[in-house]
């Protein structure tokens, strides 16, 4: 390849305003690929997290005695986070009044803001990732569009145009569109799928809740009859 069409050559050649898209493109994609990565990992230890705790809650251990094993000091997550809130709430309105429709309407508020925080810590910098996927061909284009407007003014200062004179220019202007392409393709993909084991593992969050209200709500019962009797 001649020196001149080399893409590092027609980078360090062109204009400003090209140059300084392609650096925002580039920043864009290192920065995307950061929170792939970290995302990524940050899911699969949501799901072993939550998986371990699962088998633990249904393993038949002592609701009491599981919630102790957790210091309150550590932060849980997931399904934990779910669990500790509404336990802790059920067991301060447990003593204040005799209404299980007030203890479980407590108990389901507060489940309510552990899932939204969860949901908070899952789905954190997907904004970004979309923001890179929606934004990057239109920042390149952007680039190509100067670029080529750039390539026409010198041109027509020239005598005669040929097209071992047009193509360096033209060349330079598409590398920022396909510098946006690489920028949003990967973005686009992952912000999909990460968005989608988030939305999965907040189902899964969600019908633990719903379960968890559900034993609370016949321990209630079971309290009332036996009190009842």
């Amino acid at each position: 390849m001649n020196d001149s069409m080399s893409i590092p050559y027609l980078v360090m050649s062109a204009s400003t305003v090209v140059q300084v898209v392609m650096l925002i493109l580039t920043v864009g994609s290192i920065l995307s690929w950061v929170v792939i990565f970290q995302r990524t990992f940050a899911l699969r230890r949501a799901r072993k997290t939550h998986q371990v705790f699962e088998e633990r809650f249904w393993s038949g251990v002592d609701l009491n005695e599981l919630y102790r094993e957790t210091p309150s000091e550590q932060d849980p997550q997931g399904a934990e986070h779910v669990f500790r809130a509404g336990f802790r709430e059920f067991n301060r309105l447990l003593p204040k009044t005799r209404s299980p429709q007030a203890i479980l309407e407590g108990v389901q508020r507060s489940m309510r803001v552990a899932w939204s925080r969860e949901e908070e810590r899952l789905t954190l910098h997907l904004v970004f990732l979309a923001t890179v996927a929606s934004a990057s061909p239109y920042i390149g284009l952007f680039g190509t569009v100067w670029g080529i407007m750039g390539s026409f003014q010198s041109l027509s200062m020239t005598q005669q145009a040929t097209l071992a004179t047009v193509a360096p220019w033209i060349a330079e202007a598409l590398i920022a569109t396909a510098m946006g392409l690489f920028a949003a393709i990967p973005a686009v993909i992952f912000y999909n799928r990460l968005s989608a084991e988030s939305g999965r593992l907040l189902g899964k969050y969600e019908d633990f809740a719903e379960e968890f209200h559900s034993i609370l709500h016949r321990n209630l019962q079971g309290r009332g009859e036996s009190g009842t009797a």
